[in-house]
This record gives structure tokens, sequence and C-alpha cells, in this order.
């Protein structure tokens, strides 16, 4: 039986696959089965930050899985504590909680917003405010915070505490404010599954205000957005405001499973022994891999990483069959004017591998993609686009 036939008789079918088999990676190159390669955008969804085989990453991975490859939480070892100092002194958090993907971030995030606004105004203060067209994971508590009905049909009753709000309307989130008992505000600076949009910088630090004001924790989710995808560590870097709770994973671990819920001053000691747990967070080879990415991602490295994202922009913006370009850095979002699974198939079929976020092609390429390599996969964007 050959893989694919194997994968569809004994894999859950819960994932449209594209009709290819790959075996090998190098860089930004992915060989397939047959032998042909593929210029990868899609990084495994943003995972792979420095692309296959990375030496560096490899280097630190081998390593740890020659000391000790997991030993639980109840003991200390190096990679995960250098890695939450690391994570908390590029980004002024005091605190870290390790899991293993996104929405275990997220998770955590609601968790920490929730216990946080219970002990200071009582157990009827719960629900957090969300954004319509938003994306926070596949968890039934995630998929509730999530704001696009379609992910809610299948699995109702979703966890109850989660209202959802126009993103960019400030009328709308001042007004639910003023009409539930909020235990935080949370906010994708750019909507990734949602079409890859970003929010404006007035909304985003409007509602930092609010939570401060109404002293309830702005929780930014990053779990797309960060580690390095926009262009700056984190993308509310980039919107003048300092989160009260950070959730992020994907490309955090090069590679590797890994999430990471980082708290600020205010909430820092929410979170007591016993209130969370997870058997794998802190991993010790996967904070190894991930303290090898964030270690690289210094100002010089997010500067080309911003310029590659601008060269995309300014090639794509106005071409042929593209009615527009949104996004930052190196995640971006492509209106095409044929079905964007269209210009995905075309591509794939002359060696570009892209991803959709809703009508949309998406492109996450890793950060350290050659120029060579990004030049010719948007051209052949290009003409697929035609």
């Amino acid at each position: 039986m050959s893989i694919t036939s194997i994968d569809k008789e004994f894999v859950s079918g819960t994932y449209g696959r594209f009709p290819v088999e790959l075996v090998s990676g190098s860089g930004s190159l992915l060989t397939g089965s047959d032998g042909k390669q593929y210029i990868d955008l899609g990084s495994g969804i943003g995972v792979t930050a420095f692309g296959f085989r990375d030496e560096a990453w490899m280097g630190a991975v081998t390593a740890q899985l020659g000391k000790v490859q997991h030993t639980s939480n109840l003991y200390y070892t190096e990679p995960c504590a250098l890695l939450a100092k690391a994570l908390c002194e590029k980004t002024g958090m005091k605190k870290v909680f390790f899991g293993n993907s996104g929405a275990e971030a997220n998770e955590c995030a609601i968790k920490v917003a929730r216990k946080y606004s219970a002990e200071k105004k009582g157990p009827d203060c719960y629900t957090i405010i969300t954004l319509l067209n938003s994306f926070h994971g596949r968890t039934l508590t995630t998929l509730a915070a999530t704001g696009q009905d379609h992910f809610h049909e299948l699995f109702q009753p979703l966890t109850p505490g989660f209202v959802h709000v126009p993103a960019n309307d400030i009328g709308a989130l001042e007004q639910m404010l003023g009409s539930v008992k909020a235990a935080g505000i949370m906010l994708e600076c750019v909507q990734g599954e949602g079409g890859v949009m970003p929010l404006t910088k007035e909304y985003v630090q409007v509602a930092a205000s609010l939570a401060a004001q109404h002293d309830i924790p702005l929780i930014i989710d990053e779990v797309q957005t960060g580690n390095g995808r926009t262009g700056s560590l984190y993308a509310y870097m980039q919107f003048g405001i300092q989160p009260d709770i950070v959730s992020t994973a994907k490309g955090l671990g090069g590679g590797l499973p890994i999430g990471a819920c980082l708290m600020s001053e205010k909430v820092q000691y929410v979170l007591g022994p016993g209130d969370h747990g997870s058997t794998y967070g802190g991993n010790p080879v996967c904070c190894a891999g991930a303290l090898s990415v964030i270690n690289r991602l210094d100002d010089e490295f997010l500067a080309q990483v911003k310029a590659k994202g601008e060269y995309v922009f300014d090639a794509l913006n106005g071409a042929e069959g593209v009615e527009g370009v949104s996004g930052m850095g190196l995640m971006i979002g492509i209106k095409t004017r044929k079905p964007a699974r269209e210009v995905v198939n075309a591509c794939l079929e002359k060696g570009v591998l892209c991803l959709t976020a809703k009508d949309k092609v998406r492109l996450l390429p890793a950060l350290n993609i050659p120029m060579e390599q990004l030049s010719a996969a948007v051209e052949i964007i290009r003409e697929a686009c035609k």
C-alpha cells in the first residue's frame, strides 16, 4: 500500500490534504516522494520559522536529546528555565506557563484572566470579550472564544462566557464592556484564519486603555503572529501597547510542539501550585529548540523579515488578478479574482506551496527564506493569479 492509501485508511479524515507526500526538506525547499521540489511558503502553517534541517536548531535539539528528553514539571530543567528567562527579558513580561500548542496557551490565558477577575470582582465576572472573525483554537473553550459561527455549528453547547464584537469598532467594544461583567479582552493584532486582517493601531490602543480602566486583563493572541512572523518579536510591539497576557506557539518551537502563556506583573501571581498544569509543558527538547529560535530573532534579523514582506506586498499589489494584499511582515493574505483554492492548486502544480485563509491565498514562509527563492515563488503566484 502507498503512504497515501495507508493514511486514508487509518488516519482520521479531518484534513483536506493536497495530493503530495513530502519526504525531505532543506531550508525552504521540500521534496516530494516523486522527487519533485517545492518552494515552501506555508512553513507548516507558520511553524518552521527557520525552515528545514536548520543546523543551529538541529544542534540544540539533538544535544538535548542526548541528555534528557522529558522529566515532568516536578523537577527543574535548564532549557525550560532559560527559555522563560529569554521570553520575559525580551518582552518585559514576568512569568511564563508552557504548554504544547496555541490552543493550550489560549486556554491558560483565559484561565488567568478569569481567576484574576473573579478574585478582584467576584465569581460572576467571567465573560471574555473577543472579536468577530477571530480564531483562538479548536478546544471547546477556544472555539467558544473564536468569533466565527461556522466553527461552532457541530459542537454545541460550547463553553459559556464569551461574547464577540466587530473588529475595529470602538463603540461596540465600549457598549459590550458596559453590558457584561467582563473578565478580559482577547485580541489578535492580525486576524490570521480570519483572512490575514490587521487591526488598526487606534483600536488596539483603545482596547488596551479600556482594559486598564475596567481593571481586566488584555490578552493578545500571538499564536500565529508571534516569534518574528510580522517583523517584530511579537506583533503587539508594533501597536504601542503592553499586554497583560500574551499567548504564543507555532513558530516558537521551530517545528516541535510548544505553546507559551506570558504573564505581566499585573497577573504574574494569579496561578499557584495546582491551579494549572501540563504533562508535556516545558519539555526540555522542545524548549531547547525554541530557545534556538528566540535567540536569533534580533533587530537585524527582524528588519530582514520586514523587508521581505515589503517586497512581496510591492510585487503583488496591483498585479493582474490580484484585488488586494493584507497582513504584516511575512504573514500575508492575497485577495485574488480567481478562487483562492484554484490559485493555490496552480502554484502547487508549478512547485510552490501556499495556504488559504477564508477567501484569500495565505503566505507564511520561513522567516529566513532566501530572496532568490522568495522572488521565484512570487513570480509563480503572479502567473497563477492571472
